[in-house]
C-alpha cells in the first residue's frame, strides 16, 4: 500500500476522531457538565500528564496479565480444537459447555479465582482471561478445521496422504482466517477481563484497582485518563493482531491488498 493510499485510508477516521474530541470539549464547556459526570478532554489530558508514571505502570502490569492470559487461553483453544476436530461426539459435547461458560459474566468468575489464587496473585486475573479467550478460539478454530471443501479432501485422499498431512496442508490453512477472527475478538476481551477482574481485588499497581480507587476518591480526571490508556492499549493490541494476520495469511480474500 502506497503512502498516498495510507493517508487516504487513515485520514477520514482521524478527522472524525478530532471532530468528536473538539465537539466533546465544546459541549462540556457550553453545558457546564460537572467533572464527576464527564470531564473535558483537556482535563483528562492534563490529568494524564500529571499522573502518567503511575498510569503507565498500572497499564503495564495489567497488559502483562492480559497478554499471558491471551496466550494461554488462545493456545489451549487451538490445541483442543485440533484434538477434537476429528471426533464429532466430543466436539458437540464441548459446545454446550462453551456456550454456558461464555454466558456467565466476568463478575461471577472473579470472586472465585480470587479465592483460588489470592486477590493479589496475578494468576487470579490471568485465569479470568484464559476462561474468556479459550472458548471463542476453540469454537472458531474447530469451524475452520471442519468446514473444508469436500473436493480438497477428496484430492488429498486420492494422493493417499496421511491424516497429519491433510491437517497440515488443508485443514490448518483453512482454519487460519477463523482463528485470526477469534484472536481479534479475544484481543479486546483479554483486556476487558483483566481490568474487570481487578475491580474485585488486586494490587494498587493494577489498572482496574487504580481506576476504581481514583473514582472513589472523586479524582475523576485521573480515572478517565486511565480509561483512555486502557482503550488505547486495546486498539494497539487489535492492530498488532491485524498486522500479524496480514503477514501470516496474505492470500486470504478478507485481507486487502
Amino acid at each position: 500500500m502506497t503512502t498516498q493510499a495510507r493517508v487516504a485510508r487513515l485520514g477520514p477516521p482521524l478527522v472524525i476522531f478530532l471532530l468528536v474530541v473538539v465537539l466533546w470539549e465544546v459541549l462540556i464547556r457550553a453545558l457546564n457538565v460537572p467533572r464527576f459526570i464527564l470531564p473535558a478532554p483537556t482535563a483528562i489530558g492534563s490529568a494524564f500528564v500529571n499522573t502518567y508514571g503511575a498510569v503507565l505502570d498500572s497499564a503495564t502490569y495489567t497488559l502483562r496479565n492480559a497478554l499471558l492470559g491471551f496466550a494461554l487461553g488462545c493456545g489451549a483453544g487451538i490445541l483442543v480444537a485440533i484434538a477434537t476436530s476429528r471426533w464429532t461426539t466430543v466436539r458437540e459435547g464441548l459446545l454446550p459447555i462453551a456456550i454456558a461458560v461464555n454466558s456467565i459474566p466476568i463478575i461471577a468468575f472473579a470472586p472465585l479465582t480470587n479465592n483460588w489464587f489470592g486477590s493479589n496473585n496475578p494468576l487470579s486475573k490471568v485465569a479470568i482471561v484464559v476462561l474468556i479467550t479459550f472458548f471463542p478460539t476453540m469454537i472458531n478454530t474447530v469451524r475452520g478445521l471442519t468446514l473444508v471443501e469436500p473436493a480438497k479432501l477428496e484430492l488429498m485422499r486420492s494422493y493417499a496422504v496421511s491424516e497429519f498431512t491433510v491437517l497440515a496442508k488443508v485443514r490448518i490453512p483453512n482454519a487460519l482466517p477463523y482463528t485470526f477472527n477469534a484472536f481479534k475478538v479475544c484481543s479486546s476481551l483479554s483486556l476487558i477481563g483483566a481490568i474487570v477482574a481487578e475491580y474485585f481485588g488486586g494490587p494498587r499497581k493494577s489498572l482496574g484497582v487504580y481506576i476504581l480507587q481514583e473514582a472513589q476518591l472523586f479524582r475523576f480526571d485521573n480515572a478517565w485518563a486511565a480509561i483512555v490508556i486502557a482503550s488505547l492499549l486495546g486498539i494497539a493490541f487489535y492492530l498488532v493482531v491485524i498486522t500479524i494476520e496480514r503477514r501470516v495469511i496474505p492470500w486470504h480474500a478478507s485481507i486487502e491488498s
